[in-house]
């Protein structure tokens, strides 16, 4: 925004900004649509605390 220049951001980073005028959206038939994370993993390892942690977080937010 302090120049010229193009940025590949998400649309919910960049919307507060092109509704107050500060950027200006081009290539607009290109955009993609994110549908979302996945995370695949295997239940028969036994999973670390950390990973059980992040699992839980991703499953409460989802």
């Amino acid at each position: 925004m302090a120049g010229y220049g193009l940025a590949y951001v998400p649309q919910s980073m960049a919307e507060p900004h092109l509704q107050a005028g500060r950027l200006e959206e081009v290539l607009a038939g290109y955009n993609m649509v994110h549908p979302g994370y996945h995370l695949y993993y295997t239940s028969r390892l036994q999973a670390s605390p950390a990973f059980s942690l992040l699992l839980e977080a991703l499953r409460h937010r989802g």
